[in-house]
């Protein structure tokens, strides 16, 4: 059963007054496939950051595209592919990375401006600010009710940027519900096209409810660009439509809609380290890593739960390469052949959270702890699988409350060691 209302919205920064029906939240909601996590950076100078990989062998090839000084890594191959026709197609991360590069430079812009991005002055419109306090504080019951670990990191946040980050929190969490909710098999592309009309009234301060009015402040409050969150529907549609993925090419651009986009969207929200020498892009493509990183791990732990509703979010190509096919996933045994490739696809994952470690340790110390939390408590996830001898057909893989008890310490312990100036992200 979903809830909703009619009511009035009245918010500052020329906020429009709505009257229309609230989507709501189902009472019955499944989590969102990737916890809220982001980063923020600044411009420490104008030469575009170095492109490092994560290839590690020519039938699963990646590029992560960071900044790294480590030997390790190498350049990027794989930015221009060409098709069999023999016509050269921009890849998926290039595609993502021009976005991030887009964003990176809306914060560089205000930073040029000299301009507060935390506060705006309120423009107190009678009765206005007790209906926005009342909205945030609904955000902030639904990111306690659903994202209980992060929750608790973003109480140490300032006030105005865990407030912004519930109300992302919430957009993220009412637009995944659309395709993975209790009413997802009523949702339509048409649907998902009046939610992004809606988003575009929310932009220009036309809230529709409540929990809109909230989002509404937030992007007045903070340069946040829109262009992910039209992502994430996108990915949304992409779920309508497809089934099947042929290569990590077309899995990670999945992966950048429904969850790396959750980093770009909260990246002038969150504040970094004053001494931190690491350049935008750089700490923007760490954040899109860890959003990656998240999926890719969602993905390895809901295979058996995916393959009974006749999904396979594994790259066709390689399961073909490990003698696999999607026969094997819908009879849901595991081999010597399913052990070895869930052993790749684990370590493409960790790689990904290697790469979002760098930029984790460039976070103001009061907006590590919760990305800290949602990163390690993540990664403990694909421990679990391997713990299960890599059953997830049959066996969900979790962390239990001991475990996420005995990480909040940790994650804490690492929030607050300052910024190094060796690390890999930093600008030499």
């Amino acid at each position: 059963m979903s809830s909703s209302s009619m009511l009035w919205i009245v918010t500052p920064y020329n906020i429009e007054i709505s009257n229309f029906l609230s989507y709501g939240l189902p009472d019955n909601s499944s989590f969102l496939r990737a916890p809220s996590s982001s980063f923020d950076g600044r411009v420490k100078g104008k030469k575009k950051p170095r492109l490092s990989s994560l290839s590690f062998n020519s039938d699963m090839k990646y590029s992560c595209l960071g900044t790294s000084n480590n030997a390790r890594n190498i350049s990027v191959v794989s930015s221009l592919i060409a098709s069999p026709t023999g016509e050269i197609a921009v890849s998926s991360e290039q595609r993502v990375y021009d976005v991030v590069l887009k964003q990176a430079a809306l914060v560089k812009e205000q930073l040029r401006s000299n301009r507060d991005i935390d506060l705006k002055p309120d423009i107190i419109v009678p009765g206005t600010l007790s209906l926005l306090n009342e909205a945030y504080d609904r955000c902030r019951e639904v990111c306690a009710e659903y994202a209980k670990t992060f929750y608790l990191g973003t109480l140490l946040m300032t006030p105005e940027r865990r407030k912004a980050i519930w109300a992302i929190y919430v957009w993220c969490r009412r637009t995944d519900e659309l395709v993975d909710g209790p009413n997802a098999s009523h949702i339509t592309p048409r649907a998902l096209d009046r939610w992004e009309s809606r988003l575009e009234d929310v932009f220009e301060g036309r809230a529709y409810d409540m929990l809109d009015a909230a989002l509404s402040d937030t992007v007045a409050r903070f340069p946040v660009d829109i262009q992910p969150f039209r992502d994430m529907i996108e990915g949304m549609r992409m779920d309508l439509r497809k089934s099947r993925y042929k290569n990590f090419d077309e899995l990670y651009l999945y992966c950048y809609y429904v969850a790396g986009t959750v980093g770009l969207m909260s990246v002038p929200v969150m504040g970094i380290e004053p001494e931190s020498q690491a350049t935008t892009e750089s700490i923007y493509s760490a954040a899109l890593a860890l959003g990656i990183a998240n999926q890719l791990t969602n993905i390895l732990r809901d295979v058996g739960e995916d393959a009974r509703r006749g999904r396979v979010y594994l790259p066709q190509d390689e399961l073909a390469q490990a003698g696999l096919s999607d026969e094997d996933i819908f009879a849901g045994k595991v081999t010597d052949k399913w052990r070895s490739f869930m052993k790749k696809q684990i370590q493409r994952a960790r790689m990904f959270f290697d790469e979002a470690e760098k930029g984790v340790t460039q976070l103001s110390s009061a907006s590590r702890w919760p990305v800290w939390a949602s990163l390690l408590l993540y990664r403990q996830i694909l421990d679990e699988i391997e713990a299960n001898d890599y059953n997830n057909f049959t066996k969900r893989a979790y962390v239990s409350k001991v475990k996420k008890i005995v990480a909040l310490p940790v994650a804490y312990a690492r929030s607050i060691v300052g910024v190094s100036r060796s690390s890999p992200l930093v600008k030499t």
